[in-house]
């Protein structure tokens, strides 16, 4: 839930290129993305704190604006990172892995075995921790936002031509059968407030 509250303000400042204040958003955020405003400071804060939103004091305001191409350069040099990080730890990983076969061969419980299976097993947890990360990072890519955004396009218009589709039925079997409006509606479960989709 963090993530998708921190994605939807970001969508704030990549649809309107704009610098807010905080109280800005605290007005902006609940009305158009369905963040509380209790949790809009807290939010901002943490977007701020991973370099995804930049803010500067001016006098005693102080002043948020995040531009997509400075926030995927960003998130790209994050990725790259922790890929990187990811890829040594799974190197590390399939070398301790070695380790402790060769170490299985004709031996018994050694001090340096269960020192290998605790780092192994501290390994995998940090690798998990990482990919974890490296999909955080991704769920905020304005690429992906712009192809939900896209998506949700897609989908609205065919909704609506669907709509019209129902209407065009419905003025004909009023002229074929002469039936009511209210009767078809009723016959085939067609609510009463059914309409387009703004």
């Amino acid at each position: 839930i963090a993530e998708e509250k921190r994605a939807r303000m970001m969508e704030i400042f990549f649809e309107t290129k704009d610098v807010f204040q905080l109280k800005d958003m605290e007005k902006i955020a609940p009305k158009e993305k369905g963040i509380t405003a209790m949790s809009v400071k807290e939010v901002l804060q943490s977007l701020v704190d991973d370099g995804m939103v930049d803010c500067e004091r001016i006098g005693t305001s102080n002043y948020y604006w995040a531009f997509p191409s400075k926030a995927l350069h960003a998130r790209k040099c994050k990725l790259e990172v922790l890929e990187s990080q990811l890829s040594e730890g799974s190197q590390k990983h399939a070398n301790l892995q070695k380790s402790i076969e060769k170490a299985k061969i004709g031996r018994h419980e050694t001090e340096e075995r269960s020192m290998l299976a605790k780092e192994l097993s501290s390994l995998r947890d940090q690798r998990e921790q990482l990919k974890a990360e490296v999909e955080k990072y991704k769920e905020c890519d304005p690429q992906v936002v712009e192809e939900i955004r896209q998506a949700n396009q897609v989908a609205k218009e065919a909704a609506n031509r669907w709509t019209d589709n129902i209407f065009a039925i419905k003025s004909w079997a009023k002229r074929k059968f002469g039936l009511e409006e209210n009767k078809i509606d009723k016959n085939f479960g067609i609510p009463e407030d059914f309409d387009y989709i703004d």
